[in-house]
């Protein structure tokens, strides 16, 4: 006798329980309970399981098992996989296309055109000899320890999806400021988001688009660093302070004027911020999109930890780093010079 036969019976669900049959697999404690003649039934209170699925499922065989409803969540999604993928297709091709030619120009373009350049943006964002030569340095660094192909694919990538990032996520990030309803509708997504595991981002991506398509590391890092620049959009905006607001109207401005000549001016700091850990998130999920194709740094770190070397590896997350600073003290030196703008 189960531990929960009791249970089904009372509740008169004897005849429906025999007609299912459980065509799983043994478990092993089952196993070595029946190899030894003991009865799967607790001897006191003390070893009562809890009632879950599998447990009732050995009371009662019509009962489905916990590996049902993952089965069963499976083969929904692979159901409408073929009309996701007829769907999403069309709309993420141009992921791909940016992403393929980003990659392209920053591997095709001699280094002597793509340092200066890069250089070059640094200092017009910052206004500072000392991070451009930092920034040099750095570039000089990874060139010289043959990682410069990789550095620079990893920095497209980042570039293209930070991008994309901002160019959804600062509308939606407005739009909740200004709408009650839309926020609560919209910080449970982006709580999902920012909890989930960053694995998790890439199973069902798996299924939907081919390995070799750019656009499935691209979704993948983009939902994952979407979220920071949607969070402190909307909270830049609405830390305007009501008393501008006012003002803004008595001198009769349109809400159009109001958000381009107010409120975004006054939210900049706050949005350059949510563009900072965009960024520093789109890093990280690059190196896990290594496991997906994804080019850069995160294929010798992966290498390392396939193959066991160390040095790789090692050298490899050095780059990394040197990547993560590169790009933390260029957006910090912005939002730096932003807020001197502001207070003068």
């Amino acid at each position: 006798m189960a531990t929960y036969d009791s249970l089904f019976s009372s509740l008169g669900l004897k005849e429906w329980c025999s007609e299912g049959t459980s065509s799983g697999p043994m478990s092993m404690a089952d196993l070595l309970n029946k190899t030894k003649g003991e009865s799967a039934e607790p001897a006191s209170i003390w070893d009562l399981p809890f009632p879950s699925m599998d447990a009732l499922n050995e009371s009662c065989a019509a009962f489905p098992q916990s590996r049902e409803l993952t089965k069963g969540l499976e083969q929904g999604f692979l159901a409408i996989k073929d009309s996701l993928s007829l769907v999403l297709d069309p709309l993420t091709q141009p992921l791909s296309w940016a992403l393929d030619g980003a990659l392209y120009g920053m591997l095709t373009t001699p280094w002597w055109i793509v340092i200066p350049v890069l250089l070059a943006v640094v200092y017009v964002v910052t206004k500072s000899w000392k991070l451009m030569l930092f920034v040099g340095g750095s570039i000089v660094l990874l060139a010289f320890i043959d990682h410069y192909s990789y550095a620079m694919q990893t920095l497209a990538i980042i570039l293209v999806c930070a991008f994309i990032c901002v160019l959804f996520g600062v509308p939606i990030g407005i739009s909740m400021a200004r709408s009650d309803k839309l926020q609560r509708l919209i910080i449970p997504v982006l709580d999902m988001l920012q909890t989930l595991p960053p694995f998790v981002y890439l199973i069902p991506l798996i299924f939907l688009f081919s390995v070799t398509e750019s656009k499935l590391y691209g979704i993948a890092i983009i939902l994952y660093a979407i979220v920071p620049v949607i969070r402190l959009t909307n909270l830049g905006i609405r830390l305007v302070d009501k008393d501008v607001i006012e003002a803004a109207d008595a001198f009769g401005m349109t809400p159009r004027q109001k958000l381009y000549k107010v409120q975004i001016p006054l939210a900049l700091p706050n949005i350059m911020a949510g563009v900072n850990q965009t960024i520093m998130m789109s890093l990280a999920m690059v190196v896990i999109a290594s496991l997906v194709s994804a080019p850069g740094l995160g294929v010798l770190v992966l290498r390392g930890i396939r193959n066991l070397e160390l040095g790789v590896g090692l050298v490899s997350g050095l780059g990394i780093v040197i990547l993560a600073v590169i790009l933390d003290r260029v957006t910090k030196a912005s939002l730096a010079r932003i807020n001197v703008s502001q207070k003068q």
